[in-house]
């Protein structure tokens, strides 16, 4: 396993993060104790949830792990949560204020069963709340020993950009990580979120490198999912729905990841992770398995590194392929210089 900073600052966390959407749904307890003992073996120090998977249960099958562990083994894990969607039907019962993120992280804590977070996510943008009020409270977090770090989940890059700022005219602690959705499938950020996340020193922390199960050679171009799988249990299934996702550029992304796959003599799962580790930016991958066979042959990603011939293959399949302006080729030589 490889390491790296938490951005810019002095935390190393593994290059693969164990992501735990799945524990108390898809995968129950004993299932999700197992990810965590293998993750934990292979060398993996980063795990990450939220308040909302599966309703806090999530947080308590970790805790309860944390708890039966002995110290060796826990105290080496990076523990990062989030927390902003809706935990109660009242008005105050999601967003970013001073008064949900203050019981959010309180309730995140007794159920993870720790006095410290080392990083706490404002789970996505909230247009409610004055930024100001968001970042005083993660300041006052940190300031209170709550949380070691924190950052931001599904920001677009203005609205990072300005939280950076404003936290540096405040004097306040600034963020350091940006937890948004990547993989060969879904390049749009490169256009403003990870230029604004370099330019600010935050480290990238992918969720959904496989393309919600589209990456790893699951499906096929004619024939509709079943069976066991997220899309055959529920075709039109979030982003990665079958008639949303199911284009001609997927399919040449599939095709050519397996290619390489095949080439390299590894599974298609594992090029895919290689390729998003090694992007501009990123710290540490977020890994979501069902099982520990998917998380076993995930974490074979660990240390494996594309040529740059694989990377072209890769790179000319996944071309978002934009029009001129802004991000297409006149747009960027307008943005030039040359001396």
């Amino acid at each position: 396993m490889e390491y790296r900073t938490l951005g810019r600052s002095g935390c190393a966390v593994s290059a693969l993060c164990l992501g735990t959407m799945t524990f108390g749904n898809e995968s129950d307890e004993m299932v999700a104790h197992a990810q965590l003992d293998m993750f934990a073996e292979a060398g993996g120090t980063f795990v990450d949830t939220a308040d909302v998977y599966s309703a806090g249960e999530s947080e308590r099958i970790i805790g309860r792990w944390l708890a039966s562990r002995p110290a060796e083994v826990t105290e080496a894990i990076v523990l990062a949560t989030k927390g902003r969607f809706p935990m109660a039907a009242d008005p105050n019962g999601a967003g970013l204020s001073a008064r949900h993120l203050t019981r959010a992280l309180d309730a995140s804590l007794a159920r993870l069963g720790v006095d410290v977070v080392d990083l706490y996510q404002a789970h996505a943008w909230d247009p409610v709340t004055p930024l100001e009020e968001t970042l005083r409270t993660m300041d006052g977090f940190v300031r209170a020993g709550k949380i070691r770090y924190y950052g931001f989940s599904n920001f677009t890059g203005w609205q990072l950009t300005k939280a950076v700022l404003l936290a540096r005219s405040l004097g306040l602690a600034g963020p350091v990580s940006l937890q948004p959705q990547y993989s060969l499938l879904v390049r749009e950020i490169e256009y403003e979120i990870v230029p604004a996340s370099l330019d600010a020193g935050l480290g990238l922390l992918p969720w959904s490198p496989l393309g919600g199960g589209w990456l790893t050679g699951k499906y096929r171009r004619d024939q509709r999912p079943t069976g066991a799988t997220r899309l055959g249990d529920n075709p039109e299934r979030g982003m990665e729905a079958w008639d949303r996702r199911g284009t001609a550029r997927t399919w040449d992304v599939v095709e050519a990841v397996q290619r390489v796959a095949e080439a390299r003599g590894v599974s298609m799962a594992e090029v895919a992770l290689a390729w998003v580790t090694d992007r501009p930016g990123v710290t540490s991958t977020i890994l979501g398995a069902r099982t520990t066979d998917q998380l076993e042959a995930n974490l074979r990603a660990a240390g494996l590194h594309l040529t740059d011939e694989e990377t072209s293959v890769l790179q000319e399949a996944s071309d978002l392929r934009p029009t001129d302006y802004p991000y297409g080729p006149l747009g960027l030589d307008q943005r030039s210089r040359r001396f």
